[in-house]
């Protein structure tokens, strides 16, 4: 193989004259801030990024130490856990005559309900779009920030008053919301129907109430700033994917939130105001109630409205991380490039017309049913065209096996392997059988929940050395990776077999059940892979909090010789990004092992060649 030519970052852009292809927008932020004003209520975005992504880093060990909490007694219900006792107190059940102190039923079924409510929300969503579309729509399409800095920061704010509720809803005396993350009446829209549907419940409507303003704030600003903000020659076809991933998946917050939210009001006026929206002919204890005349299968549609784009808000942003880091760190251009979005597209407007496919058990019109089976496996087509140009772009690439590649390579298992399950489920015949078992559990966290992080993580490794101008430590990084990718299939692919046997979700305990009693083992190996799997992520907020300061030193501002915008500002960039004139842009971002050179930066103009090549 000929030997490639690398560019000098620094003398490839003075050759080309790179400083006479800025235009004026304005000059970066010299002024002083104070500390509360610079890191706390800040307006810049990249600091607001940060605050997304550290407040997501909290919020993940809560939902994921609740996991690990109900794993201990799904796997060990005869042992003792009364260890626990200190930091759980009455949650904990201690038998005086034994000692043994077992997890509360109640108790149990909060937990599996808020860590469901924190990883989709608080985590996936917030943490992973908040973080990257802050982060990298203003640096990747030369803008000095969000169309709007100030709604931009009420967006984080509105997330972290979301989030302070949430928590303040832990330590109620009846505990936590305990219906599960779905919220489905009647256990939702009757206060007395248990102790979490009280004031936890209540709380719960409040706080996601909260959190919806936060990703409306946040789109709007995401989709105004791809719009109008984008700097001279950055066309439409010009952008990374990663900004059309971030831009579509703000339309789809925007389509799809406000219907959340209308099913939260009517849910409010059936638990206050006496209405009968979602109840009929309720009893409880025996004693009827004066409810008549509503649906909960109409709180469903309005759910799954948004909670199957909402898969998609999760996945696409850790798309377009995943795309850009192949590209990146396989030194090839991204295949298909075209193609890539418009299956972006499809994948968007697909994903409002399968909602029903979460309801195929709950009494649909098996000819409507027909309807949402069809679409459903209509939208693994582009989603198998991502799949194949990610293959394509690996295939022949001089690949860095770095950290952040590792884990863009990883998501791209996670997403076929979990994808691959999501066939059977999407066929209402066979969901019969699968409906509400464990092979949904593993289905849904493989393809969303650990695909979504794997993306998400590829993005901090790579990102990082922008965000803090360090870099994290390798080898713990690849300890992360190895330790997460082993652990989640180690947890997830025995649940489709023990969910092919039938095994339902959600249960206190199996032990009681002859049927299940023989998955024992099974249920022990997968608690312990989930312990381990949760160790490897503390070697990650090591690593992480640890760089920061003691990290190595980035010194050049294009570490990874990557041709985007945003690794054309200073290393310690400041409020405004670049300083003085924003750059021109003359060609696409994905230029890489071209003729006989290994990267070309966006900035630099096209040869005659290559204007004439791309006219035909």
């Amino acid at each position: 193989m000929a030997e490639i030519l690398k560019y000098n970052e620094e003398e490839l852009l003075k050759e080309q004259g790179f400083d006479d292809h800025f235009h004026d927008h304005g000059h970066g932020d010299k002024h002083k801030t104070s500390f509360i004003f610079k890191y706390i209520f800040s307006m810049d975005h990249k600091i607001i990024a940060r605050q997304f992504l550290i407040t997501g880093i909290f919020w993940a060990f809560i939902g994921i130490g609740m996991s690990v909490i109900f794993r201990l007694q799904l796997g060990f219900p005869e042992d003792s856990i009364a260890w626990l006792k200190p930091l759980l107190g009455k949650w904990i059940i201690v038998n005086e005559e034994t000692g043994i102190g077992s997890l509360d039923s109640q108790f149990y079924y909060a937990l599996i309900t808020m860590h469901g409510t924190i990883m989709v929300f608080f985590v996936l969503t917030a943490g992973l779009s908040g973080t990257f579309s802050n982060l990298l729509i203003p640096l990747q399409l030369g803008a000095r920030d969000m169309a709007s800095p100030f709604l931009n920061m009420l967006s984080y704010w509105f997330f972290f008053l979301a989030g302070i509720i949430m928590f303040y809803s832990l330590f109620l005396s009846t505990g936590p919301f305990s219906g599960g993350w779905t919220a489905y009446p009647p256990l939702s829209a009757l206060p007395q129907a248990s102790s979490g549907s009280g004031a936890g419940m209540t709380l719960w409507l409040v706080s996601l109430t909260m959190f919806v303003v936060s990703i409306l704030l946040g789109g709007i600003n995401y989709i105004t700033t791809v719009l109008n903000l984008r700097t001279k020659g950055m066309s439409m076809w010009r952008m990374p994917l990663t900004i059309w991933t971030f831009f579509i998946t703000a339309i789809i917050g925007l389509l799809s939130f406000p219907v959340l939210v209308s099913g939260f009001l009517l849910l409010m006026a059936d638990r206050g105001l006496g209405t009968s929206f979602y109840l009929n002919e309720i009893f409880v204890s025996g004693e009827a109630l004066d409810y008549v005349g509503g649906s909960a299968i109409l709180y469903q549609h309005l759910f799954w409205f948004l909670g199957h784009p909402e898969v998609y808000i999760i996945i696409l942003p850790a798309m377009g991380l995943t795309s850009e880091v192949l590209s990146v760190h396989a030194r090839k251009p991204i295949f298909g490039y075209k193609a890539m979005v418009y299956s972006v597209m499809a994948i968007a407007f697909l994903s409002f017309i399968v909602w029903a496919h979460h309801m195929f058990m709950s009494g649909v019109n098996p000819f409507i049913s027909n309807f949402f089976v069809i679409f459903t496996l209509i939208i693994a087509v582009p989603s198998a065209v991502k799949v194949f140009n990610w293959i394509t772009t690996l295939w022949g690439g001089n690949i860095r096996l770095n950290t952040p590649m590792l884990f863009a390579i990883g998501f791209v298992s996670m997403f076929i392997s979990g994808g691959l399950t999501g066939i059977f489920l999407g066929n209402s015949a066979i969901d019969i059988q699968l409906h509400d078992t464990y092979f949904v559990v593993a289905h849904f966290h493989i393809v969303m929940g650990v695909a979504a992080a794997f993306g998400m993580y590829a993005g901090i490794y790579h990102w990082y050395p922008k965000m803090f101008a360090t870099f994290m430590n390798e080898t713990l990084g690849k300890i992360h990776f190895w330790g997460t990718l082993i652990g989640s299939y180690a947890i997830f692919w025995p649940m489709h077999y023990i969910g092919m046997a039938g095994v339902p979700r959600r249960y206190y305990r199996f032990d009681g059940f002859e049927a299940f009693n023989q998955f024992t083992t099974m249920n022990e190996f997968i608690t312990i892979a989930a312990i381990l799997t949760f160790g490897a992520q503390l070697v990650f907020a090591l690593n992480f909090f640890w760089s920061i300061k003691r990290g190595r030193k980035v010194m050049t501002k294009n570490p990874w010789l990557a041709n985007t915008l945003e690794w054309t500002t200073p290393i310690k960039a400041g409020h405004g990004n670049w300083e003085g004139k924003l750059p021109t842009v003359h060609r696409w971002p994905y230029d890489y092992g071209k003729d006989g050179k290994d990267y070309i930066p966006q900035v630099i103009p096209m040869s005659e060649e290559e204007k004439a090549e791309a006219e035909h």
